[in-house]
């Protein structure tokens, strides 16, 4: 067996240096969190061939005295913890004191800088017995590193093609320009300018980067308890896309990639994204440093925190109110408005829904709108199969958010007017959040109602589904579901919950029961609890090829707009639309 002996330094760095520097973008990485350390204000890149042949970063930063230079080449040689307790209150980026030492075992690397007040800036090459070397430098500190991996070829021949080296290290200039919109970034590649961002706000930045599609399509974020805040913004549901490549979070000013908060994302998206669907988010959270451990791992993309579960819970219900809008609310603010000059929200007139038992709604209605309803019923609708319209509804330039309905197109969908243009309402979709939110409510706070059934609705069952009807009978009470054996393979449904009489009753009942047997009544009123109650609203919805009344029809526009995430049905699909007027006239070319 081989004696056991000292590594040598050399060998120490480059085995560090597997856990550091896994590839260029790794080594941009660890200088640019150096770079906002030092407190610059304007940082430069240069890249040669992705980053593998050069990585130049120039900054303005305090800048390094010439008797530290060599000792900034060391590992384990910090200016940023000095303590236990300074790690366990890392208010920096970078802190470990092993990226510059790592990158010089595995490249060429020099260090050029020229500390504050100092006559001029000095320059070291990280080579054995080198000595520093004055230098020309206005201010600040230039590190450059050439030909990664040259004394390591096994490593460098796992590198990808250049195009896919520069596009993770243009990825992690963006993501650190993300956090610091103060800060000007400049990149260039093989010469040609590639990204130019000045300093700006916050939203001008993210539109900067993420693109002003993101920003308009987004809804701002702004929560704060205690010691924990959250900012920035998250994807309209109905503009989600499919990959999961548009999260960026950020703990601290650092970007990471942490399970508790990619869960407490998708918690709150999960009632309203469509199938495969991912939210895009930017978000800043920012919390005390001695409640978050960010010494996990080397790159310190992973995060550990000490109240892991109010983290979640904190995050969950901030991006869910953002998401909880109900339909017409003015969610998304325009991409030149910053969140300073957000607007105080408007007070907004109360419009009673007219009286309609059909639609689950038994409020009065003010007078003027009744005689409106009534006007609107005394004429015949059109006589085109399918289509249904109406005389002119009120003006609309006092009109709720969702207007006043017009009519009903194939019976599915509700055309109606507002003060800025036209509706389209998917009927079906849009009852059939509503009926999900009031059975939620209505379930969390145990006052299901129930409506008997003049006539019981008899259906055929097998042995096991009537078993399970007698073993579950309670927790189908408290659904609100009166169901009983009428033989040995049939079931009879005498009640059903009230908000949903106007669905199929034996439909309900064999999908409940289904999902009894299937998952059990534990499972099911815990984790897939949201999943049978959005059943139910489904089954109970109003259905397609439905002829509605002007009085449905707005109930259902009422409705709508007193309702939370109503601009998406239970299964993350648009509720309604909006076409402006200028849309419209530009669609017939008008004022050409």
């Amino acid at each position: 067996m081989p004696s056991i002996h000292l590594l040598s330094d050399l060998l120490i760095s480059q085995i560090a240096a597997g856990e550091v520097v896994e590839r260029p973008a790794s080594v941009l990485k660890e200088l640019l969190e150096n770079s906002l350390d030092a407190g610059s204000t304007v940082i430069q890149v240069q890249l040669e061939e992705g980053g593998v042949k050069l990585i130049r970063v120039a900054d303005d930063g305090c800048g390094i005295a010439r008797d530290e230079l060599a000792l900034a080449l060391t590992r384990h040689a910090t200016s940023k913890i000095g303590s236990l307790d300074d790690l366990e209150q890392v208010g920096t980026l970078g802190f470990r004191g092993e990226a510059l030492a790592s990158v010089a075992s595995v490249a060429r690397l020099s260090l050029t800088s020229r500390e504050r007040g100092a006559s001029h800036a000095w320059k070291l090459k990280a080579e054995p017995g080198a000595e520093p070397e004055p230098a020309a430098l206005m201010a600040g500190t230039v590190v450059e590193m050439r030909d990664l991996y040259y004394n390591t070829p096994a490593r460098r021949k796992f590198l990808k093609a250049e195009g896919t080296e520069f596009a993770h290290c243009a990825d992690a200039v963006k993501r650190i320009a993300l956090t610091r919109p103060d800060v000007a970034f400049s990149l260039t590649h093989n010469g040609r300018n590639i990204l130019q961002l000045p300093p700006a706000d916050r939203r001008r930045r993210i539109a900067d980067i993420l693109g002003v599609e993101f920003v308009d399509a987004a809804r701002p974020v702004d929560a704060q308890a205690g010691q924990i805040a959250l900012a920035g913004f998250a994807i309209d549901p109905t503009r989600a896309g499919e990959g999961r490549d548009g999260q960026y979070v950020f703990v601290n000013g650092r970007f990471v990639r942490d399970k508790v908060l990619a869960h407490a994302l998708r918690e709150a998206y999960q009632d309203v994204l469509h199938g495969s669907r991912q939210p895009a988010v930017c978000l800043f959270l920012a919390i005390d440093p001695g409640q978050v451990d960010v010494n996990v791992h080397p790159a310190k993309t992973e995060v550990r925190f000490r109240d892991s579960r109010g983290v979640h819970q904190f995050v969950y219900h901030a991006v869910n109110k953002v998401l909880a809008v109900t339909a017409g609310q003015p969610a998304l603010l325009p991409a030149s408005q910053s969140a300073a000059e957000r607007p105080l929200p408007a007070a907004r007139p109360y419009y009673p829904p007219p009286h309609q038992a059909s639609l689950g709604v038994a409020e009065p209605a003010a007078s003027a709108y009744l005689a409106f309803a009534r006007a609107a019923q005394a004429i015949p609708a059109s006589s085109a199969p399918g289509t249904s319209f109406t005389p002119a509804a009120p003006e609309p330039e006092n009109a709720p958010p969702l207007g006043y309905a017009l009519g009903q197109l194939h019976g599915i969908y509700i055309l109606a007017q507002n003060a800025r243009g036209l509706v389209l309402v998917d009927m079906h979709a849009a009852h059939e959040r509503i009926l999900y939110e009031r059975l939620k409510a209505a379930f969390d706070a145990r006052q299901v109602a129930t409506q008997a059934l003049l006539i019981p609705a008899v259906f055929s069952a097998d042995p096991l589904e009537v078993a399970a009807v007698g073993e579950h009978a309670d927790a189908l009470s408290e659904l609100g579901f009166e169901i009983a054996p009428l033989g040995p393979n049939q079931l009879g449904v005498r009640a059903v919950p009230a908000l949903l009489q106007g669905g199929d009753p034996a439909a309900l009942a064999r999908s409940l029961i289904e999902e009894l047997r299937e998952h059990g009544i534990t499972r099911m009123m815990t984790a897939r609890r949201n999943e049978l109650l959005a059943t139910m609203a489904c089954h109970g919805a109003v259905r397609a090829r439905r002829q509605l009344t002007v009085p449905e029809m707005n109930a259902l526009l009422r409705q709508m707009e007193e309702t939370e995430r109503a601009g998406q049905c239970n299964h993350g699909r648009p509720t309604w639309t909006e076409l402006p007027l200028a849309e419209l006239d530009n669609l017939f070319l008008r004022g050409r």
